[in-house]
């Protein structure tokens, strides 16, 4: 079952200290599920008849609850600690290390209200949270905070944390245990997307290869009225209008899609990049983009120019925010503003990302052909691609990279806006705000990172930076307003001149 169709699941461990009043793990546990159940997220914990009130308070707890989140390792997606009161922060800590499930962890404490600060209802779990997160650190654990220091479980500002945290949970699980697909060697020009695919391997990220030669002679054996190429033609054409492409290009399109499917799926394959030009032109006589753009549409995002990185931070951006992914070029200065900026690819961007009106007409998404390339190929052996104008929205960036020198997994993220500031070019295109966008490129170039950047209709930064610093010990430098060169300077500096 794909990651994004699961429901979402959380363990979650009530915490109790037994001189404080025991009657609010009660209740406190009654809102917190309550809560789970209204968000969609399947809770795993104990019963009041396994322990005090469902609690976990001395070793003996400990052992229960550890030994039920271990139970359902293959469900939780991380862990919820819970604190209605002040909570042992001994058999908190001792719980997550015997259920050693290596998953996200969020901290939550109850606020005390003014007016009920008497022995019978008084918390304490504004000061509990530390000594819980104390031997947390202490254990070795790794784990989230919400916004607030304590916060009511009913509140907006909670029910924020948590998405975030499931958005967080959803990257870690994802990218530990990704299998993605190269279809064609990587093109002679584009040094920019190389790789160490045993590096990714290390992180848990599979790759599998497919060389251009085996598809084409897979699609040699089909014929014309086969029923997967006649669905997979109708599918494209119900996907995006066609209008002025030949049907012969229509049909080759179709079947380079049902052997890529097909293959993917044989393989279990999450994502995909493809060798997009030129030997698929010069010897097929299209351009892969729409497919692409149909799968990054279906929340598999598949990349250009062979570009394994840059898919994999498509498909984190899609764990993260449940929808389609990009990926496109931070291609030229928008007119005098610092702050600005085009983006731009051929395109394969999927259709979601697209404009759906607009008052000019080649803003609404249609397939085309490239025209960068059709001066080399000709025309005809170009269609293909899915050109328009992006929606005017916030939006996510994020880049990984691989460092073969220090060994490392790098990324950067943030968040910008894309525009409505006129534009007329080709492709698939659009005008991005970026705070601080200087100080951005300047890390980009400094550091040596790729021109590909993956974006994502959606505001997950935080999600995504937590995930892959904390829980994946990738080293990510964030682009957050206001403290833009907070760390990269130096964090980045330290390992990646060594």
């Amino acid at each position: 079952m794909s990651l994004l169709k699961k429901q979402p699941t959380l363990a979650v461990l009530v915490g109790n200290r037994g001189f404080f009043p025991a009657h609010l793990c009660e209740t406190g546990r009654t809102v917190i599920l309550k809560v789970l159940e209204e968000e969609g997220i399947k809770a795993i914990a104990l019963s009041p008849e396994d322990t005090l009130y469902g609690s976990v308070e001395n070793l003996s707890d400990a052992h229960k609850c550890a030994d039920l989140f271990r139970q359902h390792r293959d469900e939780i997606d991380g862990i919820l600690v819970t604190l209605p009161n002040f909570g042992d922060e001994k058999a908190i800590a001792n719980t997550l290390r015997m259920a050693g499930l290596d998953v996200p962890v969020l901290v939550q404490a109850f606020p005390d209200e003014p007016d009920k600060m008497g022995l019978s209802h008084r918390r304490d779990s504004f000061c509990g949270k530390m000594s819980a997160c104390n031997n947390l650190k202490q254990y070795g654990i790794t784990y989230s905070l919400t916004s607030l220091h304590t916060v009511d479980p009913t509140s907006e500002s909670f029910r924020q944390d948590l998405r975030r945290f499931m958005a967080t949970c959803r990257v870690t699980r994802g990218l530990r245990r990704a299998r993605m697909g190269i279809i064609g060697a990587r093109p002679q020009a584009f040094n920019t997307v190389r790789f160490s695919e045993k590096l990714l391997e290390r992180n848990g990220i599979s790759i599998e290869t497919l060389d251009l030669s085996e598809v084409f002679g897979a699609i040699a054996r089909m014929t014309d009225d086969q029923p997967q190429v006649k669905a997979k033609l109708e599918s494209i054409q119900d996907y995006i209008p066609t209008q002025g492409i030949p049907a012969d290009s229509l049909l080759k399109m179709a079947k380079f899609g049902v052997v890529v499917d097909d293959w993917m799926a044989r393989n279990e394959l999450v994502a995909s990049a493809v060798q997009c030009w030129d030997s698929m032109e010069k010897y097929y006589g299209i351009v892969p983009c729409t497919l692409m753009s149909m799968m990054s549409n279906n929340l598999m995002p598949s990349a250009c120019e062979t570009d394994i990185a840059g898919v994999i931070a498509m498909y984190g951006l899609t764990l993260a925010s449940g929808k389609a992914s990009a990926i496109v070029d931070w291609n030229i200065n928008y007119g005098d503003d610092p702050d600005k900026g085009v983006i731009f690819h051929c395109s394969n961007l999927p259709k979601d990302v697209f404009m759906e009106q607009s008052l000019i007409s080649t803003d609404i998404p249609v397939m085309d052909f490239q025209d960068i390339i059709a001066g080399t190929v000709g025309k005809d052996n170009t269609y293909g691609t899915v050109v328009g104008r992006v929606k005017a929205e916030p939006f996510t960036y994020l880049r990984v990279s691989t460092d073969d020198f220090s060994g490392r997994m790098l990324a950067y993220v943030g968040e910008g806006e894309l525009t409505n500031d006129p534009l007329t070019t080709f492709g698939g295109r659009g005008v991005v705000w970026v705070p601080n966008f200087q100080d951005l490129l300047y890390f980009v170039c400094e550091y040596g990172f790729e021109h590909h950047v993956s974006i994502n209709l959606s505001l997950t930064a935080p999600a995504l930076y937590e995930a892959m610093s904390k829980y994946l010990g990738w080293e990510v430098y964030y682009h957050e307003p206001g403290r833009a060169k907070r760390t990269f300077a130096d964090k980045m500096a330290g390992f990646l001149r060594a």
